[in-house]
């Protein structure tokens, strides 16, 4: 028998990351000796107190039975006075919070939970790929905000048609962003809360990269910002603040309504996650002390690597958005090349994979991103052999 996929999966965008690793395995299985710089996914291993926490939570037999369906209140409160103590943010552990297995749950399940089919959500061009996931599976309409380099990588509200803003019933933004490396300014989230406000536009902020931020400059919270809270939510992510990518953990905070709405979604598809996980994941958020030393030691590491990859690229003269946040470097495609050409060609003549910023969307054509997800010696190393490339050496 043959069984057709449903005219719902056959609306949803193909998997961007999917094929890039599968272009990246084609390439390592020929014998290749591939330095992967395009994949997002961190490097280093989960803080030890996390680990060990996780094995004691493990051998606890009431964490082996079913999760509360929205997540235990111990989780919550923690996220509450992580939230309180880190960015001054109140929030009611019992109604504005969601917990999710990973951040990329809440930002697929929103157009679902609180939207109509038809109605539009505005998207950040370029942005983060799955965002185009949800849009589809909530049968929602979608138009893209271009995010250019002259305004850092902002939203530019002032550029939002009356008619554009009319329409819009959600809108999703990304600082530290991906795959930018722009953050916000305390200014940008006063005009976002003011927008909305304004348009009665809802609000999320997808706060992934919030840990990770560089030149002393700590990451804002757009919570941290006047009546947030009453406009939209956050979601935050420990993939990327604890190295805790595979475990699955995050959650939402903030308006009520809208909380409510991703907790109403998540008791039909999921029974929660597994107890253990929370349990280790208040015990990185409540070990101040360690939590604070491994998130200092975390931004220094990308820091570093940063500072290394750039000063390497520019000995042939290839200019970069000097990120502020998050783990990416954003470059620009020499001339006569496409995003997709380019990254094809670092793959197949440097062995150098990088993902190709198109696609992010539209507005990420003429750039590739660049993830620092290894280690120094090998982010010089694959400087150097995109350097050699003849492209870069037109007097060869």
């Amino acid at each position: 028998m043959h069984f057709e996929q449903s005219d719902l999966l056959k609306t949803l965008p193909k998997q961007f990351f999917a094929s890039l690793v599968a272009k990246v395995n084609a390439k390592i299985a020929s014998g290749a000796d591939v330095i992967n710089l395009g994949q997002g996914n961190p490097d280093l291993p989960t803080p030890d107190y996390i680990v060990k926490a996780m094995q004691n939570a493990t051998a606890n037999s009431a964490d082996h039975k079913y999760a509360l369906f929205r997540g235990e209140l111990r989780f919550k409160e923690a996220i509450a006075e992580f939230y309180l103590s880190e960015y001054g943010v109140h929030i009611d552990p019992k109604t504005e919070v969601a917990i999710l297995a990973g951040s990329k749950i809440g930002l697929v399940e929103l157009p679902w939970a609180l939207m109509n089919p038809g109605e539009t959500l505005l998207l950040p061009n370029p942005g983060y790929p799955d965002y185009l996931s949800g849009a589809a599976l909530g049968k929602v309409n979608y138009e893209t905000l271009p995010l250019e380099p002259s305004n850092d990588f902002l939203i530019n509200y002032e550029a939002i048609s009356a008619q554009q803003a009319k329409r819009a019933k959600f809108l999703y933004m990304n600082y530290p962003n991906n795959p930018t490396g722009a953050v916000a300014t305390p200014e940008f989230y006063e005009q976002t809360v003011s927008f909305a406000n304004q348009h009665e536009v809802g609000i999320l902020s997808d706060f992934a990269y919030g840990a990770i931020g560089f030149d002393g400059h700590k990451p804002l919270s757009f919570l941290q910002t006047p009546g947030a809270k009453d406009v939209g939510i956050e979601t935050y992510t420990f993939s990327k603040t604890f190295n805790m990518a595979g475990w699955r953990v995050g959650f939402a905070v903030g308006n009520a309504d809208m909380i409510e709405a991703l907790n109403l979604i998540q008791d039909h598809l999921f029974v929660s996650i597994f107890p253990a996980i929370q349990d280790a994941a208040i015990e990185a958020l409540q070990n101040t002390v360690a939590r604070q030393k491994a998130v200092t030691e975390l931004s220094q590491t990308y820091e570093n690597r940063r500072n290394a990859f750039i000063a390497a690229v520019r000995e042939f003269h290839w200019e970069p958005y000097v990120p502020q946040g998050a783990f990416y470097v954003l470059m620009p495609v020499p001339k006569g090349y496409t995003s997709t050409s380019f990254a094809d060609l670092l793959l197949e003549e440097a062995n150098v994979a990088v993902a190709d910023a198109a696609g992010f969307g539209s507005e990420g054509q003429g750039y590739v991103r660049i993830g620092l997800t290894i280690d120094e010696k090998r982010l010089v190393e694959a400087a150097e052999r995109i350097g050699k490339l003849d492209i870069f050496n037109p007097d060869n």
